[in-house]
């Protein structure tokens, strides 16, 4: 694991080769179970209320592993509860910032918001929204700029549409996200540019460089180690 180089570097979408490297996703089990006893020995939570965000095309199905382990260390892990994540930011992101409020408000307590890809873009698109419900934001492989541009999605979209997302994204980026945020980065991601998921807007944002392919960064070990460190550091803040 690394810290990212926050300096601007050109951004493009992922070479070919890249995201024939996604085959290999699989392997990241076996590393998973290779780090298993250093996993387990992570900081435990107190019950902190976690909600995961899956990426484009898939649900809560997708993110069960990482719940998994993250009940099993203490917190309070659950799903986004939305079904399959559809790609229409501004109708998700309505309906799980609801979610959201709703759990603040019946559990008494901020959430701590994990997302995988376009999940993370939601993630932190509801909390800079309202940070009032949000402890922090953790996004892995999530496209912070750009859209869908700089990922190997962008064939499916008009150039207007595309053009049209990044004057969104623009006009959003000038609210600050007002909770820590933490995004995780692979320069093997075969899905999104590494470079478009390094976040250079948000204030003390802590951008954290992995090795892992997009695909396997939901059971990617390093992945898990950084969330299980980053979750109790927001108790000490």
């Amino acid at each position: 694991m690394a810290v990212a180089d926050p300096q601007h570097v050109p951004l493009r979408a992922p070479a070919r080769r890249t995201l024939l490297g996604e085959a290999a996703s699989a392997l990241e089990m076996t590393r998973l179970g290779r780090r298993a006893i250093t996993l387990a020995r992570q900081p435990r939570g107190r019950g902190e209320p976690v909600r995961l965000f899956p990426g484009f095309s898939a649900g809560d199905a997708s993110t069960a592993a990482l719940r998994g382990y993250l009940g099993r260390l203490g917190y309070d892990a659950r799903g986004w509860g939305l079904g399959r994540n559809t790609g229409d930011v501004p109708a998700l992101l309505e309906r799980a910032t609801a979610a959201v409020a709703h759990d603040a408000q019946d559990l008494g307590q901020r959430l701590h918001l994990i997302g995988w890809s376009l999940g993370g873009v939601i993630a932190r698109e509801v909390a800079r929204d309202r940070p009032d419900l949000v402890e922090q934001v953790i996004t892995f492989g999530s496209p912070i700029v750009g859209g869908p541009r700089y990922t190997a999605l962008a064939h499916l979209y008009a150039a207007e549409r595309i053009a049209a997302i990044e004057a969104g994204i623009r006009d959003r980026s000038a609210t600050p996200i007002g909770v820590p945020v933490t995004a995780i980065h692979s320069r093997r991601d075969g899905i999104v540019g590494w470079r478009a998921c390094i976040d250079h807007v948000t204030p003390g944002v802590e951008n954290v460089e992995v090795r892992s392919t997009h695909i396997g960064m939901g059971i990617d070990p390093d992945v898990w180690e950084i969330i299980a460190q980053r979750l109790p550091a927001a108790r000490a803040r």
